[in-house]
């Protein structure tokens, strides 16, 4: 399995401090949040991140940084986290153009980088309205994630559908939830289901490991999120990994297991450290 670290917690620091820790730490790759990328963003000059200022001298930079540390660039998460005007189950048929575009551009980002995935979570950009039928929502989602998915073919770039607990969204709010969106969507090649522990935990019908292997038997998962409940890295709080790696290795999963905690409190450069042991400890390295 590939274990990357998302790259959120330390978007203070240089991309080379970035690259350099995460390979000594032992990660295979890192996973990207496009709004970390944004120097406007990230120093406080802009309140909402800019994809365009993610220019070609910091792409090419991240190219270059990751050839020379082997730490893979594997996707980008929080991919509409930050920005605005963009929405996937709104009525408002421009904002989801402006969507499906820029999910379309970031699958384009994703590739140039060598990512392979990225994870569409954001909640506040998929909630469905007060009032709204949530047949329509539903129809309106569809129709952005399909405007996406000639993109997604030109690149490779999977879209993988982050389940989240009731207590974050309303939309796709377990696995049955979304792999549901998916069979509809006509169950894609590039349309995936993704899994995170923390999400399970709140919003499952059973538990973490068993709700691996039963969405091993209606999908293939290609990511995965490991945190733990209590939003801190794994290993910092009850949730036992030994189950979740066994689980993982039961389905044979093959994929990009991103470690990403909430809570930074421990540190951030402890939750790096630690979290990558915890997770190769579980599977037994």
């Amino acid at each position: 399995m590939k274990i990357a670290l998302c790259n959120e917690m330390f978007q203070a620091w240089s991309l080379k401090n970035q690259f350099e820790a995460f390979a000594s730490w032992g990660y295979d790759g890192t996973e990207l949040a496009p709004f970390s990328l944004d120097p406007d963003f990230v120093s406080g000059a802009s309140e909402t991140m800019s994809l365009s200022r993610v220019d070609e001298t910091i792409r090419s930079q991240i190219r270059k940084l990751s050839r020379d540390y082997g730490v893979a660039v594997s996707g980008l998460h929080w991919i509409l986290a930050k920005t605005s005007g963009f929405h996937i189950t709104t009525d408002d048929a421009e904002v989801r153009k402006r969507t499906a575009e820029y999910l379309s551009e970031l699958a384009i980002f994703c590739a140039e980088l060598g990512g392979v995935y990225m994870v569409l979570g954001s909640p506040g950009q998929r909630n469905v309205a007060k009032g709204q039928p949530r047949e329509r929502a539903f129809a309106n989602a569809m129709e952005v994630v399909s405007n996406v998915l000639p993109t997604l073919e030109k690149t490779g770039v999977v879209l993988a559908l982050e389940a989240l607990a009731p207590t974050e969204t309303n939309f796709w709010v377990n696995a049955d939830d979304t792999l549901d969106f998916i069979k509809q969507l006509g169950e894609p090649k590039l349309v995936a289901l993704h899994l995170d522990c923390k999400a399970m935990h709140g919003g499952e019908y059973q538990s973490i490991p068993d709700t691996i292997r039963y969405a091993a038997t209606k999908t293939k998962l290609v990511t995965f999120h490991a945190n733990d409940p209590n939003l801190q890295g794994p290993g910092f709080g009850r949730l036992n990994f030994n189950w979740v790696m066994t689980a993982l290795k039961d389905i044979n999963f093959d994929g990009w297991i991103g470690v990403e905690p909430f809570d930074y409190s421990p540190g951030i450069v402890r939750l790096g450290r630690e979290s990558i042991k915890c997770l190769k400890t579980s599977c037994g390295e």
